[in-house]
């Protein structure tokens, strides 16, 4: 995907690409001007006596304008990448401040008995859910019994303290969600709530990044909601 060679530091945006050294090499393919050249070469020395039949003519001539469609598919899909690529980056960048609501398992709290809210989207009617927090350790240090709920999109709070109603350390905790149905307990995705602090372009994987708090590094098209 093209790169974003726009400068969007004043809303927030950081851009960055590896430096590197443009070869001009030469293309070992045929291009438009190429290939009407070697027709052309063809048509002038072909036999009279046996020249070319319709058939064949039409045939190149149907290549030929492959060729010219490609070429200008090409063109116009690297022009369309690159505006898609800007309008994205300056959407992302008027994040910068709000909430978000991703996937994630993990939070870091950096004050003690932090709250984090999340939500679970459910697609049908779930019975018996509950969330597990746990920390560094492995040691669960909160379950929440949110008990039966209904299809769509649940939100849940935690209010960082312990099943024993103390304050949790700052730190990092994880957060699993598990559910009832048809007498199976499953695990469902756990979607939790942070504020972005900065966006930036990630030219390795050519994709805008949100680093959002306590949550790190969230990709711009995983954001489930924003606020």
């Amino acid at each position: 995907m093209a790169d974003v060679s726009a400068d969007y530091s004043g809303i927030g945006l950081t851009t960055y690409s590896p430096s590197n050294t443009t070869v001009k090499e030469k293309s070992d393919k045929l291009g438009q001007a190429d290939f009407l050249k070697l027709m052309t070469t063809q048509l002038t020395n072909q036999d009279p006596l046996e020249p070319m039949e319709n058939g064949d003519f039409l045939g190149q001539m149907a290549q030929f304008s492959t060729v010219t469609g490609i070429e200008s598919l090409t063109k116009e899909f690297n022009t369309l990448s690159l505006s898609l690529n800007q309008s994205q980056a300056l959407q992302a960048a008027t994040l910068v401040g709000k909430n978000v609501l991703a996937p994630a398992t993990k939070m870091t709290l950096t004050d003690a008995g932090q709250s984090v809210n999340g939500a679970v989207d459910l697609s049908a009617s779930t019975s018996g859910i509950t969330v597990n927090v746990t920390d560094a350790s492995g040691q669960l240090v909160r379950s929440l019994n949110l008990g039966s709920l209904s299809a769509g999109l649940q939100e849940f709070s935690w209010d960082g303290l312990n099943d024993s109603g103390k304050a949790v350390p700052a730190g990092a905790y994880t957060f699993q969600i598990t559910g009832q149905n048809d007498g199976k307990t499953e695990v469902l995705e756990t979607l939790l709530n942070g504020q972005v602090k900065n966006v930036a372009y990630d030219s390795a994987s050519s994709g805008l990044k949100l680093n959002v708090q306590g949550l790190g590094n969230i990709g711009f098209s995983d954001v489930y909601r924003i606020g």
